[in-house]
């Protein structure tokens, strides 16, 4: 699918309130529900029907599944019973563990767990078989309708569930999730921070928990007293390893929620412990501070009352913070937008938002490594104006996302490797050129270029201007993205590539007759042989001009120009409106015919006779036109062949059409290639 620049300017994140409907049909969740109250039926959706399509998309079911709504399940069904509570999320047969892990840390913020999920649901007297929920999605909020049948075998649920039998809300938000990524098949395998986002518009961190810095316990306290969402990981080195369990009753490859982190008071000194939930509900840490350890026997019942620990097979666990650094390996933290925070939270990130795409042949320049291309990336402009307080430096978050790869999944598509780097801003407006890119390094970067949905660091850079250029690792790669800027204090963005302009030079003056030079010599006499007494050539005889003498100049490798380039060159032309050149109309064109040859040839890097299109944007400003990344990638799709590379027949159309349309100043050239 060709992908097309989006509008990138800033904006502000978005509120929940107005979260948009993903209904085909148009209707939103409560004009449904009361339709088939009135009907007396129970909704059957049509975006995700009951049947295999919505399970899996690369393997038939390997187990005979049976669709049911709750209440062929179960005699009295509950959406939530007693609280939603994170042991009300028990992982089934589809390896997203990851998504339970969220799930659970999910729990833990009621404010947020009411915006996922619309706790006014229920199997009472308007119960219509119709639930709904609302995911964040890209700087966006959608709310996502779902049917209530669910895939069982033998009467019993296949995937997410309760550990009370009659309580469904956890498997009805998987579904929704489910739905939203295209099938359940979808969900397999990912990184928590994916859905804590998805859960709730934040950004995500990830720490290397054995290089985490010497204050890992106060940053873990401080998120979660944020409201932060936490989840934790333990590597494997081979995918034999994956779920296998270590003797100390963890399971490597697996997704952990960090629901707790607390002092206790033992043998008269304080022991700092951080508790961690399994999302199978089962399968917990056996060592010291497990449920059942001896260090409990020497804390006091109150204090065992403040932790709520108690010993029972839930899957829920404290554990030594010293212990928890040896065993796990990973902890992602999705730090929460200001409209996710109570308003007594102390602090809250200033965020800025840009959406963006990569196009291969335009903006999908690849990395540093491929500095012939590198330079054509989308580029953004950071303001640092105020420092942190206390400090000497702005702190900032910048998070690239690339968009809705998971739900390609069934077309083939994979999560690109994708990553940033940061310079200083050399302090000129404009898309910065390949030479900059040259002679100046990079002052940061993301830790890594990696193949997971977003890629975030924190910095901390002293006030000015800077240049963000998001990439994938190799060239010619094609995705929508996102990028993010969480800052301490209030930071400015602006994106390079959005201004259009155009400086054409004064059209060229006929030459007088007497003092016309050899070459216009040459031109008059072809023109009085091909047109006639009249002076004046129609588009077909034009063709037959413009090659005779583009043959015999030995410095241009072009094909034939096209007759439809000729026509494009009367109406450029054309002051009578008679449909042909005269003469000196021609000698007009033929000037800048003669500078648009010049800087082809200049970019036309190989002498191939083509142009790369990664070029055009050079090529074109050289001839007077600075267009954005949207015009530019409209141009590349119109013009370039499948190796992107673009002939003179085809740069001189786009000339053409681009000096029509510069000609009338009310004209929007976005109109003119649309």
């Amino acid at each position: 699918m060709p992908y097309l620049y989006q509008d990138s300017k800033p904006r502000p994140a978005a509120h929940p309130g107005a979260a948009r409907g993903t209904q085909s049909s148009g209707k939103g969740y409560e004009q449904l529900k009361r339709e088939c109250l009135q009907r007396g039926v129970l909704f059957e959706d049509p975006d995700f029907p009951a049947c295999n399509s919505s399970l899996f998309f690369s393997e038939n079911p390997p187990i005979p599944f049976v669709w049911k709504r709750p209440g062929d399940i179960v005699k009295d069904p509950k959406f939530i019973l007693g609280g939603a509570t994170r042991t009300d999320i028990c992982q089934g047969d589809l390896g997203d563990c990851w998504l339970l892990a969220a799930i659970a840390s999910l729990t833990l913020n009621e404010k947020t767990l009411a915006r996922v999920v619309p706790l006014d649901q229920n199997f009472g007297p308007d119960y219509a078989g119709i639930f709904h929920f609302q995911f964040w999605q890209h700087n966006e909020w959608l709310d996502v309708v779902i049917d209530d049948r669910l895939p069982t075998f033998k009467g019993r649920l296949v995937f997410l569930h309760s550990a009370e039998l009659n309580e469904f809300w956890s498997a009805l938000l998987e579904k929704a999730y489910a739905k939203l990524n295209g099938s359940y098949e979808s969900l397999k395998g990912g990184s928590t921070i994916e859905a804590m986002e998805d859960f709730t518009g934040g950004i995500g961190e990830m720490y290397d928990v054995k290089a985490a810095p010497d204050n890992f316990y106060e940053i873990l306290e401080k998120a979660l007293k944020r409201c932060s969402m936490v989840g934790c990981s333990i590597d494997t080195s081979s995918a034999a390893e994956s779920e296998a369990r270590t003797p100390f009753g963890l399971v490597k490859g697996h997704a952990y929620s960090v629901t707790g982190i607390e002092e206790v008071s033992y043998r008269g000194r304080q022991v700092r412990l951080i508790r961690i939930r399994n999302p199978w509900g089962q399968v917990e840490w056996n060592g010291p501070w497990s449920d059942n350890s001896a260090e409990w026997s020497s804390v006091s019942p109150s204090e065992q009352r403040r932790l709520s620990q108690a010993a029972r097979e839930d899957g829920e666990f404290w554990m030594k913070f010293e212990d928890f650094k040896v065993h796990f390996d990973k902890v992602e933290i999705c730090n929460l937008t200001p409209d996710a925070l109570e308003d007594s939270t102390a602090h809250k990130w200033e965020v800025t938002i840009h959406q963006g795409s990569w196009v291969r042949g335009a903006t999908a320049g690849g990395c540093r490594n491929f500095l012939e291309t590198f330079w054509t990336n989308p580029q953004i402009k950071l303001h640092l104006t105020e420092k942190d307080d206390g400090q000497d430096d702005c702190t900032f978050i910048a998070a690239l996302m690339q968009k809705g790869r998971r739900k390609l999944k069934k077309l083939g598509a994979e999560m690109l490797t994708i990553g940033y780097s940061i310079y200083e801003s050399p302090g000129r407006d404009g898309h910065l050129g390949k030479d900059f890119f040259r002679y100046h390094p990079s002052k940061a970067r993301s830790k890594t270029y990696i193949n997971l949905r977003e890629v975030s660091h924190r910095f901390k850079l002293p006030p000015g201007d800077y240049i963000l250029i998001p990439t994938t690792f190799e060239p010619h790669q094609e995705a929508d993205f996102c990028l993010r800027i969480f800052s301490e204090k209030k930071a400015i963005t602006e994106d390079l590539d959005e201004n259009v302009a155009i400086d054409l030079p004064e059209p060229p003056h006929p030459t007088p007759g007497p003092q016309e030079t050899e070459e216009e010599k040459q031109f008059r006499a072809l023109f009085e042989q091909i047109s006639g007494k009249d002076m004046e050539i129609s588009a077909e005889e034009l063709e037959y001009v413009l090659n005779a003498v583009l043959k015999k100049t030995k410095n241009i490798k072009f094909k034939n120009l096209s007759l439809i380039s000729c026509r494009n060159i009367i109406s450029l032309m054309d002051t009578s409106g008679n449909g042909k050149l005269e003469f000196s109309e021609f000698k007009v064109f033929w000037e800048k015919m003669k500078k648009w040859i010049s800087i082809f040839l200049h970019f036309d890097f190989d002498k191939s006779g083509s142009m790369s299109s990664y070029e055009l944007r050079g090529a074109l400003k050289a001839a007077g036109y600075q267009l954005n990344n949207y015009l530019l990638q409209l141009i590349v799709l119109r013009y370039s062949d499948e190796q992107f590379q673009i002939d003179f027949d085809d740069f001189l159309n786009c000339l053409i059409r681009l000096e029509n349309a510069s000609r009338d100043s009310c004209m929007n050239l976005n109109e003119v290639y649309l």
